[in-house]
């Protein structure tokens, strides 16, 4: 494999040569350029492998070289070098198309850890997306949001995904994880509207043994864990507003404190956030802070809801069928022609989520092989109105049902109860939780002893 080569743009004689040195000492070839022109000059010998560029050059600025290379050399990821705290900067470098940055003065450690992963980048990424398996559809919408996931993949930036429930926004960031430099590292999800908020800080950035009651050991938080990978934090929204000043230091200062520690721990991660939540209103009505905001949301990413791409039902849902037939070991169940019909023509205010579990259902339902159109007990319309069902199934079933097969009756009542909850409440897990009267742990517990939780 030939050495890499990184071009290091600037225009201080001793910074140059820090770089220089440490680069070397990993095993790689180094250029130099004073200003714009000479870094110009250098990309223009080709086999520039990585560039570190300054913002402040004699002849321009940082981000008009970040420009040029994402333009003319678009798989040669740059990173940039700003001032210490200047967060304007470098939000400003990686909405330009930057990898990463770094600030001044430069922590060697940091550097090497950057360096590393940005030479992780493959060129192209045209391979990652042939064997695409999880964004399903043939639609402008989805084609469009695989380029950008694609795009967003060869970054370090925030990003902030946006879309309704059930959309698919945890697989998009599970795609934009394992297409870039840190896929061998950790993905971790956090649902942030499932932690309690007392417990929220020691779950995000951990504590020491005997820091408060009940810490018999010190406990690493998710940020730690995800060391190296993606921490995604999904349903963002309902962070406490506590907790949103100290996750906005943890992300800029790259570092954490763990309750009870005396300093902070240095963080190496990337974090993706989610919510179905609109969060410039959530910003608007004081309910989420514009500093975190402008800070997590520095790339916004928008996932379509189904019925935004109506095309693209039949596809999916013949992908699920032969995916749930696969994995029961079953034989793969086909939807008629009006079956198919009605499923193209329905709402999903559930989106994806919702199709997979109306699937499910169907599966178990229909007799033979073939899904007729009542086998699937859609609800009518976007706004769901409360189920419409045959005599056969206006009640739950005679209690003599139950002599005999007392614990099968009961998890029957209980699944209808609970897919009936999470469809009226859109799928969101927190509201059938309130809807149910019951804690969104509970409805977890239940969802999973069902096989209903995805």
């Amino acid at each position: 494999m030939s050495t890499k080569t990184v071009l290091i743009v600037d225009d201080e004689p001793d910074i140059r040569q820090l770089l220089d040195i440490t680069l070397s000492r990993m095993g790689l070839e180094t250029r130099t350029a004073a200003d714009l022109s000479e870094a110009r000059a250098a990309l223009d010998l080709g086999d520039t492998d990585l560039c570190l560029t300054d913002m402040k050059l004699p002849d321009g600025n940082g981000i008009s070289l970040v420009e040029h290379i994402q333009q003319h050399y678009s798989d040669t990821p740059v990173a940039m070098i700003t001032a210490h705290g200047s967060v304007e900067t470098a939000i400003t470098a990686l909405k330009a198309g930057a990898f990463d940055f770094i600030s001044k003065p430069i922590e060697l450690e940091r550097l090497r850890s950057l360096v590393v992963n940005a030479l992780k980048l493959e060129p192209g990424g045209q391979a990652a997306e042939a064997q695409d398996t999880t964004l399903i559809g043939e639609t402008p919408e989805i084609a469009d949001l695989r380029a950008q996931v694609n795009k967003l993949a060869r970054s370090q930036a925030p990003v902030y995904i946006s879309g309704e429930s059930g959309s698919g926004k945890e697989i998009v960031a599970r795609l934009i994880h394992s297409r870039g430099p840190r896929s061998s590292g950790p993905f971790i999800p956090v649902n942030c509207g499932a932690i309690p908020p007392e417990l929220m800080e020691s779950e995000l950035f951990g504590h020491t043994k005997g820091s408060f009651t009940g810490a018999t050991d010190d406990k690493t938080g998710l940020f730690q864990a995800a060391r190296g990978g993606t921490l995604f934090l999904d349903e963002v929204a309902d962070l406490p507003m506590a907790m949103q000043v100290k996750l906005l230091r943890a992300i800029q200062e790259k570092a954490v404190r763990p309750i009870g520690a005396a300093a902070e721990v240095a963080t190496d991660v990337r974090v993706l956030s989610a919510t179905h939540k609109d969060l410039a209103r959530e910003v608007a009505e004081n309910r989420f802070r514009s500093d975190l905001y402008y800070r997590i949301n520095v790339i916004g990413l928008h996932v379509p809801s189904l019925r935004e791409r109506r095309e693209d039902i039949p596809l999916l849902a013949n992908f699920l069928l032969q995916r749930l037939a696969n994995t029961a070991e079953q034989v793969t169940h086909r939807l008629t022609d009006a079956a198919m019909t009605a499923l193209t023509n329905y709402g999903f205010p559930g989106n994806v989520r919702e199709l997979e579990n109306i699937l499910e259902r169907a599966c178990t339902l229909c007799n033979g092989e073939l899904i007729e159109v009542e086998d699937l007990r859609l609800s009518q319309g976007v706004e769901l109105e409360p189920v419409q069902e045959s005599a056969s199934h206006a009640g739950p079933p005679p209690v003599e049902a139950a002599f005999g097969n007392l614990d099968d009756y009961l998890e029957n009542i209980e699944r209808e109860v609970l897919t009936r909850a999470l469809e009226q409440s859109r799928w969101n897990k927190t509201a059938a939780a309130k809807l149910l009267g019951i804690s969104f742990r509970s409805l977890r517990y239940r969802l999973k002893k069902l096989e209903l939780d995805d």
